[in-house]
């Protein structure tokens, strides 16, 4: 299983690598037989596209969702998908791209005193760690904060120190765009509603795919449970809200869950990217806006996607890439690249050193890839071998 990525010169800019030579076909659910040759690829076309064929199982009944895709993580191939091009607002899973910007420029043992400046512009509402003024706290608190509890105060920090919210912003916008991602238009770094900004389930999974290169990215992704520092010198837990990842409010922990981010607003409805391993795959699937107004149906409809997934993956023809074209020619560039592997995960109820107390409940990505990972202008390709448990987690409010 390998998830072929380049890192470019700009620190924490991530760019999936096409596979030359790769003929991805596709048939859509409809039971008319393929178009003209000028029809557009089933990834650009409106409604469900899956490859059917004899002793593939139908997908899932009753899915609400505007948009969604199944893809596998690995190869990037996605296995099927409904509008995966559909621009919609993507709530919290935008700090999927906000981590891919940010996570690889600041030491996790860092240490920030919040300014009010580093507060100012939160929009009402928005979910929160608890980051006060005046307090001093590390990069891996403030990632625990963005990745467990949502914390919009959280990125407004590390905004700040990656040089302003318009900067960030434009940052997201320019590693989506190296992504190949161009359903994305960033104008708040946290998620929180703003005026044109959109996503689609294509894009969100091409982000949470580069996501899931990175080892600190994995480690905070998958945290069910940590504990955060309070203005009294005392620490509070704090649980994941993706509740697929938690097993709370009424959802079952999903076997061979990872994580990756959840997220609600009132315009953008639930949204939820999740990744989980099962039988040497790992599976990305992106639910965005379920429309059928059931308790935990974002949950539920991508446990459903995440099942048919792993029943199929062997079987199912894909309908496209995750890899974007014009990757193509940047291939010869990555020649050298090592085959590196993320250490596999402690057991649950270990402690994982980052220079802060960790205090995790989960299993946690501990080790060094090295710091020559992310030396600028390095060209690197690792064979990602997920071995990490997911555990506990519910749903954020706003952004």
């Amino acid at each position: 299983m390998a998830i072929d990525v380049r890192f470019s010169k700009k620190a924490g800019a991530v760019a999936a690598i096409a596979v030359a030579g790769v003929s991805l076909t596709s048939i859509p659910t409809a039971v008319h037989a393929e178009g003209p040759s000028n029809r557009p690829p089933a990834l650009d076309r409106k409604g469900v596209q899956v490859a059917a064929a004899p002793g593939i199982p139908k997908l899932p009944a009753g899915l609400s969702a505007l948009s969604w895709t199944v893809a596998d993580a690995d190869s990037g191939d996605v296995l099927a998908a409904k509008d995966p091009h559909r621009e919609l607002a993507p709530a919290s899973t935008l700090k999927t791209l906000f981590a891919v910007t940010v996570l690889p420029k600041f030491p996790a043992g860092a240490v920030r005193q919040v300014s009010a400046e580093d507060l100012d512009g939160i929009g009402a509402g928005s979910s929160l760690v608890g980051v006060e003024e005046g307090e001093h706290y590390q990069v891996a608190d403030l990632w625990r904060g963005v990745f467990l509890r949502s914390g919009n105060d959280a990125v407004h920090v590390l905004a700040s120190m990656n040089g302003g919210w318009e900067a960030t912003a434009q940052e997201m916008q320019e590693t989506a765009r190296e992504l190949g991602a161009r359903d994305t238009t960033v104008k708040s770094p946290d998620g929180y509603d703003a005026p044109g900004q959109v996503s689609s389930a294509y894009d969100l999974t091409v982000f949470a795919r580069a996501g899931l290169a990175n080892e600190d990215f994995v480690r905070y992704c998958s945290t069910a449970r940590a504990e955060f520092p309070t203005a009294d010198g005392e620490y509070t837990e704090i649980e994941n809200t993706n509740r697929l990842l938690a097993g709370s409010h009424g959802m079952e922990r999903y076997p061979g869950i990872i994580g990756v981010k959840n997220g609600y607003t009132t315009n953008a409805g639930n949204t939820l990217i999740a990744a989980a391993q099962r039988d040497g795959h790992t599976l990305l699937v992106t639910v965005m806006n379920p429309q059928s107004g059931e308790n935990n149906g974002v949950y539920k409809e991508a446990r459903a996607l995440l099942d048919w997934g792993f029943n199929n993956v062997e079987k199912v023809q894909p309908i496209g890439s995750l890899r974007t074209a014009r990757d193509a020619a940047d291939e010869d560039d990555d020649a050298g690249g090592g085959d590196f592997r993320p250490v596999a995960a402690p057991a649950p109820d270990t402690e994982a050193g980052d220079g802060s107390p960790w205090r995790s409940s989960v299993a946690l990505w501990s080790g060094g890839i090295g710091a020559a990972v992310l030396a600028a202008g390095a060209a690197l390709t690792w064979r990602l071998r997920l071995r990490g448990r997911g555990t506990p987690g519910e749903a954020d409010r706003k952004g």
